[in-house]
């Protein structure tokens, strides 16, 4: 639904100065343009080709009916010829959504042997992508630039990376977080300003005591568990003391319930994310271990101990890469390191809830008891996760902004843990331990973190381009030293753009 909704509109920027065979001209190649890219098989959203703007009021026209149409999830402009930037102002000071300028050509390369002035005077991106460039940044606009011929990988690479964003943008205005318990044992980081969240984000926080869950969950009928658990044994191996006629299994029997109640409180209530709270679990058998799990794998974002801003990043993460090959994502936490030379690495982990779509083999079903707060005996999938590259990101409240850290990762495999039985991923922030972790640290990184093997920074950065928040990227590049002078600078820059702003 995220995608097959959603569309990008493609607006072309002329003027009438050239006479209406120009425009023409113009209209025929915007119109190949569109049709090429959309068969390409590369890009996720649908491009709808609106048509050559060569006035103010039909560049108003076009970005107010952009701004209005809720299946609209961004604009792609592009200057086939000049278009005198003035006739952008009002339009863009108006237009609300994601916003690339593609800098590209309808010719790939310039026709040597031909080119004469009626050629020079149609096809004029060189420049007319200048003049546009200047008026967005003029008035501040945030929008992604993309330079590349039109029809090579790299160029729709790009473009299909930034639709993603948008797509996941679109779906986090409104997205509604529903809190089963509050925030958790005076922590600081997992909290933060939830009428900011939904003025710079979208994001909408509602609290659910866990009684209002509570009926959900006891009203399964027996025969609805039945048809989970058969799932679950088609899905999943089972430990010997949980299986069916063991006594253990009622704890399976009850994660199945908790599943199915949570699911239908989260449809009836539009929710997309939902946190919970070993400490408060009052009605419940146990904590929802299994059931987020299996809900994170569907889409939903989780965030442990009432960490929203985790658990709609996560869902973001989710949207963002619907339908990329590279191995899942989920919400995860940094529990323990091992230091190891240049191996260093930081074990993943939470005590149930790690999405099984980054398993590595086929996760088992365990029952154990967990010792912490009201959370009971649970069951929980138990896994680790499968090697490769991929990207941590975590949103912190500073205040006077937010700001989005992403740090560049490998995962790698992990010894055997018979005495710990929790799903688990084991990595090595890049550039190393100390510089990586450190990064984080001193940027006041979360505990907590939605991680992704199919997403790249890119997808991050478009998105706190998007939102207007502080980005920081911690990677193969990133020092120590050049990371606190950025630091430094941003710190100037917010506070110079609170006193303008005021």
């Amino acid at each position: 639904m995220e995608y097959n909704q959603q569309e990008i509109r493609f607006i072309t920027g002329a003027q009438l100065l050239y006479g209406g065979d120009a425009v023409v001209a113009v209209d025929a190649h915007s119109t190949e343009m569109v049709e090429g890219l959309n068969r390409s098989g590369r890009l996720p959203l649908k491009v709808v080709y609106k048509g050559t703007v060569n006035s103010a009021a039909e560049i108003s026209a076009a970005l107010t009916e952009a701004n209005a149409d809720r299946s609209c999830a961004g604009v792609i402009v592009w200057m086939h010829t000049f278009s005198p930037a003035k006739m952008w102002i009002h339009g863009l000071k108006a237009y609300q959504k994601p916003l690339l300028h593609l800098h590209t050509q309808f010719n790939r390369e310039i026709p040597w042997d031909e080119i004469n002035m009626d050629f020079m005077n149609l096809n004029q991106s060189a420049h007319g992508d200048r003049e546009f460039g200047f008026i967005s940044s003029r008035l501040r606009k945030p929008r992604k630039i993309v330079v590349g011929y039109w029809k090579d990988e790299a160029t729709q690479t790009k473009i299909a990376a930034w639709m993603r964003v948008c797509a996941a943008w679109a779906d986090a205005q409104g997205m509604r977080i529903i809190r089963f318990g509050d925030n958790m044992n005076n922590v600081a980081v997992t909290d933060g300003d939830k009428v900011e969240a939904e003025l710079r984000l979208g994001y909408h926080v509602d609290n659910a005591p866990i009684a209002t869950l509570v009926p959900y969950i006891n009203n399964v009928e027996e025969a609805e568990i039945d048809a989970l658990i058969n799932e679950y044994e088609r899905l999943y191996d089972f430990a010997d003391d949980c299986k069916p006629g063991t006594e253990k299994h009622r704890y399976v029997r009850n994660a199945a319930a908790q599943e199915i109640g949570m699911r239908r409180f989260l449809e009836e209530k539009k929710a997309k994310a939902f946190t919970t709270s070993f400490d408060e679990l009052e009605g419940m058998t146990q904590l929802m271990g299994l059931a987020s799990q299996r809900l994170m794998a569907e889409g939903y974002g989780f965030g442990a101990e009432g960490d929203w801003k985790t658990a709609a990043l996560v869902r973001t993460m989710w949207v963002m890469g619907k339908g990329l090959n590279g191995g899942g994502q989920s919400f995860l936490e940094d529990y323990t390191l091992n230091f190891a030379g240049a191996d260093s690495s930081i074990l993943q982990a939470h005590m149930l809830e790690i999405n099984p779509e980054i398993a590595a083999g086929k996760p088992r079903i365990e029952v154990h008891f967990l010792g912490i707060g009201d959370a009971g005996t649970c069951a929980r999938l138990v896994f680790q996760a499968h090697r490769g590259a991929g990207i941590a990101a975590t949103i912190v409240d500073m205040g006077n902004r937010f700001r989005m850290i992403v740090n560049k990762v490998e995962v790698i495999d992990p010894k055997p843990l018979p005495k710990l039985p929790v799903a688990c991923a084991l990595w090595k922030p890049l550039p190393d331990l100390e510089i990586g972790a450190g990064a984080w640290i001193i940027a006041g990184g979360t505990h907590h973190s939605s991680f992704s093997f199919s997403l790249t920074v890119e997808h991050i950065e478009d998105y706190a381009e998007i939102a207007g928040v502080e980005l920081l990227v911690i990677d193969e590049t990133t020092t120590i030293r050049d990371f606190k002078q950025a630091l430094r600078n941003n710190e100037i820059y917010y506070m110079l753009n609170k006193s303008f702003s005021a």
